[in-house]
């Protein structure tokens, strides 16, 4: 019984900076991609689609929700073994599109179907969990000041790539 205790003390914060990272990437990820989600959500094709899920039971719309996030989330660790492994440039490429694709669907499923899921116990629970965990993490100063530079960079980005086009149309 000891020898768990000591293991659970010696990969309990080692598990809580995996997990860390893991919604960090997420995160970031999302914060870029949101302008194309929005593009995404104005094409026709998905209005259809948008309708489609409208209409599910919340269970239908949780295994729609589940399926694309069960076949991408291993996306993480393939591109972490990747990298390790020495290929870096294809580890890096497994994570931008596997992520992209991650976060587009199943943000656009969950966007739809938020109030039909939330009405589903276990789902609700799980939810609040990780929303209160994330919520507590993005209230740290570390996170604070890495989300702070981050949106004076994107600010910089943008006026530069502003600039740039300004001068081309004279």
């Amino acid at each position: 019984m000891a020898s768990r205790k000591r293991l659970k003390t010696i990969f309990e914060p080692l598990v809580v900076v995996v997990a860390a990272i893991y919604f960090i990437v997420d995160a970031l990820t999302l914060s870029i991609l949101k302008p194309l989600l929005r593009k995404i959500a104005n094409l026709g094709l998905f209005a259809f689609v948008a309708r489609w899920i409208a209409s599910l039971s919340p269970y239908a719309t949780l295994a729609l929700f589940l399926i694309p996030l069960i076949l991408l989330e291993p996306v993480k660790p393939l591109s972490a073994y990747l990298v390790a492994s020495g290929q870096f440039k294809l580890g890096m490429f497994v994570l931008v599109v596997g992520e992209i694709l991650k976060i587009t669907i199943v943000e656009r499923i969950f966007h739809i179907g938020r109030e039909k899921l939330l009405t589903i116990k276990a789902f609700a629970l799980v939810y609040n969990f990780v929303w209160g965990w994330l919520s507590w993490m993005q209230a740290l100063p570390s996170w604070q000041a890495v989300k702070d530079n981050f949106d004076r960079f994107m600010h910089w980005a943008r006026k530069l790539h502003h600039d740039a086009r300004a001068r081309n149309f004279r």
